[in-house]
């Protein structure tokens, strides 16, 4: 793959705010006093009077942006994804979503790359809890492009959004011309042999196994689904009919996410071996981003072996 560096999905956030902001006047950001990780600083500097912090105060803070919201505005609520989906999920359902307002939650530091914060701070469950919210609509955009293009998406969006960004740096997929499609998954590599979905940073990880897996003869599809819900039901039928066998992968617990996701499609429409790769049902630790994904399994090397295992294959030593 084409090395294009690193940036952060929060900053592509960042400046999609900025735009929104010149162009609609409705747009209003909130904050729980997390805008200098969240990134929602810089349009707090650029638009004091439609920025709010409420403090420490999640529950507050998705309280205070219906409210916002069912007064017309079009409020984004943002803080870690812990704090968003957990301490806030009572806000979230019943008073956002059970009235379908134009709130678009954006949360930071989404899964295990979180790091050394540990599993108090590491949202591996977030994906499972807003997908089971009535008209939730869920993004894991894969880099910075996306994020950016994903976020000025979900402002046209009617009703709940949420959107799950991370804390680290992640490897640049995309370029300045990328158009971001709500609902539609995006084949990143054709392949006939087994079926690879994946979404978020892991699209990166996936891409990679790929081309570990091309060394041994095996022919990978990469299939990235920003949109977790609504799941593109035909972009994966169609791949999983052709290969017969599917991997998921996700930086977020195998219960739930989009694997769970895909087992209720494939189940229902299209009975294929599937393999989930995640977070076991067990709590994060802390550690740095690359050591934690390595202790979970979720480098491509690691796709890699699951891909030959999932074959039927015996492991290949040189992956």
């Amino acid at each position: 793959m084409e090395d294009r560096g690193t940036r952060h999905t929060r900053d592509g956030y960042a400046e999609a705010l900025l735009e929104l902001g010149e162009r609609d006047p409705r747009v209003v950001v909130l904050d729980a006093d997390l805008s200098a990780s969240t990134q929602t600083g810089r349009f707090r500097d650029r638009f004091p009077e439609r920025f709010f912090n409420c403090g420490v105060a999640e529950q507050d803070l998705m309280g205070t942006a219906a409210g916002l919201a069912a007064a017309g505005k079009v409020a984004f609520a943002s803080t870690f994804a812990m704090f968003a989906t957990g301490r806030a999920y009572d806000q979230v359902r019943n008073t956002i979503a059970y009235s379908d307002l134009d709130v678009k939650i954006v949360a930071t530091h989404g899964g295990i790359s979180v790091g050394e914060d540990g599993s108090s701070h590491q949202a591996n469950e977030d994906i499972a809890l807003m997908r089971v919210v009535p008209g939730m609509k869920v993004i894991v955009p894969a880099d910075f492009y996306e994020a950016r293009e994903a976020v000025k998406a979900a402002a046209e969006l009617p009703g709940p959004v949420y959107v799950r960004l991370g804390r680290s740096k992640v490897p640049v997929l995309f370029d300045e011309g990328y158009v971001f499609e709500f609902g539609r998954a995006r084949v990143m590599r054709r392949g006939g042999d087994l079926s690879i979905f994946s979404t978020g940073m892991m699209t990166w990880h996936c891409l990679a196994a790929a081309e570990l897996l091309e060394k041994e003869g095996i022919d990978a599809e990469v299939v990235h689904l920003a949109t977790v819900k609504p799941l593109d039901h035909a972009a994966v039928l169609e791949s999983a009919s052709k290969t017969g066998l599917a991997l998921s992968v996700e930086e977020h617990s195998v219960l739930g996410g989009l694997g769970g996701a895909l087992a209720e499609l494939l189940a229902e429409r299209r009975p294929t071996k599937l393999r989930r790769i995640g977070v076991p049902d067990v709590f994060g630790t802390s550690g740095t981003a690359d050591e934690l994904l390595e202790h979970f399994g979720l480098t491509s090397r690691h796709i890699a072996h699951a891909a030959v295992e999932l074959r039927g294959e015996r492991g290949v030593d040189r992956l």
